[in-house]
C-alpha cells in the first residue's frame, strides 16, 4: 500500500517474472519458486487488467515479447487467439528454467467473490480490491507453495480493505 505513480505495479510485474520464469537475480533474497507455479493476476475490472497488468506482462497485441516476460520465455501456442488491441488474454504459459511451465490466469474484481473460488494458487492482486476478495484469495494460498502479492493505493480512503491492515485505533 503505497502513493500512486511510485512503481507498485511495475515492481510487482518484475517480481512475478522472476517467479514466472524461475530467473532471478543472484541478489535476490525473497521466494523463489524451483519449478513451475500456477498464478492468478487481478485488477479492477478487465480493462485495466488487459491495458495495464496484461500488457506490462506481455508486450501489446501483436507484440508480444516486448513486455517484461522475455519473448523466448513466452508459449505463442497459449496466446494465438489474440488478434487485435481489445482482445482480452485470459491465460498464457511460461517456460520455467526447470523445464517446466509457469501459467497466468487474468481475473477481475468486478466478476465478484465467486469468480476467485477454485484451487490453490499463488496470486497477485493490483489496485484495492473488495475485502470479500481478498479473503477468498487468502484460501487460495493456505495450500502449497503459494503467496499472495498486493499493490495499491488506498483511493476509498479508510476502506474495510485498508482497515484490515492498519488495524482499529
Amino acid at each position: 500500500m503505497a502513493a500512486n505513480r511510485v512503481g507498485k505495479t511495475v515492481a510487482a510485474d518484475v517480481e512475478l517474472t522472476y517467479h514466472l520464469t524461475g530467473d532471478y537475480p543472484t541478489w535476490w533474497e525473497g521466494k523463489r519458486f524451483t519449478k513451475g507455479n500456477d498464478w492468478w493476476v487481478a485488477g479492477k475490472d478487465s480493462s485495466t487488467v488487459r491495458g495495464i497488468l496484461q500488457e506490462l506482462l506481455l508486450g501489446p497485441v501483436g507484440e508480444f515479447g516486448t513486455g517484461l516476460v522475455p519473448k523466448l520465455s513466452l508459449d505463442f501456442d497459449t496466446l494465438k487467439d489474440a488478434k487485435k488491441a481489445d482482445t482480452p488474454i485470459d491465460k498464457f504459459r511460461v517456460k520455467h528454467k526447470s523445464g517446466g511451465y509457469s501459467s497466468v490466469e487474468f481475473k477481475s474484481y468486478d466478476a465478484g467473490r465467486k469468480s476467485f473460488e477454485g484451487t490453490s494458487k499463488s496470486i497477485w492482486l493490483d489496485e484495492e480490491f473488495p475485502i470479500q476478495v481478498y479473503t477468498e484469495c487468502l484460501l487460495r494460498t493456505m495450500t502449497g507453495d503459494n503467496v499472495l502479492m498486493m499493490t495499491f493505493t488506498p483511493l476509498q480512503g479508510i476502506s474495510e480493505t485498508v482497515m484490515s491492515f492498519l488495524g482499529s485505533t
